[in-house]
């Protein structure tokens, strides 16, 4: 049995279908034609009892519509009739009381043994003699001159054959039947199966030649097999996306690095050459290594920012607050750190008491990389503009950041949230920024089911706003 189960376990599906289509039809078949058949035979044989019984009420008949007494003389005179109303395969006789046979008729058919043989049974019932199938019929035969019973016997030849016929064809019929279904079972399998093995050729193409290889569907087929190929493809894209990004990252980072740490280097060997005795050089070497180093670090930390972001380790707090304090005492904040610069708060809609949910820490770390970025790229403007506005018909809060910059070209938008994405590279290097601080701005945002998009004017202007979803009271 072991070895049964392990030869199938090894079977391609294809072969496992065909099998169990296969064995589902035997069974289906071999139900349906037992019921087949034993309703038939049931039928042929309920057809022989009946006729045997009209042929007994007939006989009684014929005795009972003379006019005279019927005595033994008469019942043997009557053999004529009993010739005429036997059919081929049937016995008629009429025995005594005392079971002396009377008069016996006999078609041709039926052997010679049961005339002579008497039989007390049943009234009707079946037997077996010779391995042939008899049918008898027996009742009580009373007259005012004589007491027997009548008895009737068939030869249940045709029925026999009849049955066996029914049965043969049952039989070849199923056989017939298991065979066409294991065929065509292989080849609705080979039919299915083929986006299977596409998929699985697909596979090894892709282990081969990389991720760009994908299954040929058609897109107006809706089954299983099809969604299947669908969210396959689907996925390899994401995979694909999410290599190409994590590619782009490791560039990034590692261009990112190389600079601070080649800078690091450079002043390493310069106070190993002569720095070390002249005070000046050393100085310097050690200030401007001080600074990569802090670089390194800030760094290092917006990456482990954005990663914390983007694994499962990321909390979404569940508290809720106002964002209009928040955001009012980050203003304040700013204009310690940048007096020079100008910042106005609009309330338009007065929402002091709605509430979003997001904690507290988070909205402040949002609102200074949208203002730190925006004081970076104000250009010549001193001005800066927050807004927040209360989107009653869809239940949302809208946050606004816009500053009067350099702005953004339209084909940098799209890009503006990527990771290490800088509009001016060599600007936003001297800025001090590595492109990661909006890349964590929407990662948070996201975390929180909320939006956060930009539109901009090249050499005029730039918005940043943020669709924080409304805390309900009962949340």
């Amino acid at each position: 049995m072991m070895k049964i189960a392990k030869l199938y376990g090894h079977l391609p599906i294809r072969w496992k279908l065909a099998i169990w289509s296969s064995i589902v039809l035997f069974v289906l078949f071999v139900t349906y034609n037992s019921l087949q058949y034993y309703v038939l035979r049931t039928w042929m044989l309920d057809q022989e009892e009946r006729n045997i019984q009209e042929k007994m009420k007939e006989i009684h008949a014929y005795f009972s519509d003379k006019p005279y007494r019927i005595d033994r003389t008469e019942i043997i005179n009557s053999s004529r009739f009993l010739e005429r109303a036997s059919e081929m395969n049937e016995l008629i006789r009429i025995f005594d009381k005392d079971g002396n046979l009377v008069v016996a008729v006999a078609a041709p058919g039926v052997a010679r043994e049961l005339i002579v043989t008497p039989i007390y049974n049943k009234d009707l019932e079946h037997f077996q003699m010779n391995g042939k199938h008899y049918l008898v019929h027996r009742t009580p035969f009373i007259t005012p001159s004589f007491i027997g019973y009548i008895e009737i016997v068939r030869d249940l030849k045709n029925y026999e054959r009849l049955r066996g016929l029914i049965f043969l064809v049952n039989v070849s019929a199923g056989a017939g039947a298991i065979l066409l279904s294991g065929i065509g079972g292989m080849l609705i399998a080979k039919q299915l199966l083929r986006p299977i093995a596409a998929l699985t050729e697909t596979i090894r193409r892709i282990k081969s030649r990389g991720l760009k290889e994908r299954v040929a569907h058609n897109i107006n087929n809706r089954d299983e097999i099809s969604e299947l190929t669908s969210m396959f493809n689907g996925m390899m894209d994401d995979v694909e996306s999410s290599f190409q990004k994590q590619k782009q990252f490791v560039e990034d980072a590692s261009h990112e690095l190389r600079t601070p740490i080649s800078i690091l280097e450079g002043h390493l060997k310069l106070l190993n050459r002569w720095g070390k005795n002249d005070p000046a050089v050393l100085e310097e070497s050690l200030e401007a290594s001080q600074q990569e180093v802090e670089r390194l670090k800030k760094l290092v930390l917006e990456l482990l920012e954005l990663t914390r972001l983007e694994s499962d380790r990321f909390e979404i707090a569940e508290e809720q607050i106002h964002p209009t304090p928040v955001i009012e005492n980050i203003i304040q904040k700013m204009r310690v750190v940048h007096p020079d610069f100008e910042f106005t708060f609009a309330n338009e809609a007065n929402i002091e008491n709605v509430q979003v949910k997001m904690a507290e820490r988070h909205m402040e770390q949002l609102l200074i990389i949208l203002l730190d970025n925006a004081i970076k790229y104000s250009g010549e403007s001193k001005k800066m503009d927050v807004a927040i506005q209360h989107l009653k018909d869809s239940g949302e809060v809208a946050i606004e950041v816009k500053d009067y910059g350099i702005g953004i070209p339209k084909e940098e938008i799209q890009h503006i949230f990527d990771r290490f994405y800088r509009v001016d590279k060599a600007r936003s290097r001297d800025k001090g920024g590595h492109g990661l601080g909006l890349s964590i701005a929407k990662r948070m945002v996201n975390n929180y089911s909320g939006k956060i998009f930009a539109s901009s004017e090249e050499g005029s202007w730039t918005t940043f706003t943020i669709i924080l979803k409304e805390a309900k009271d009962n949340f």
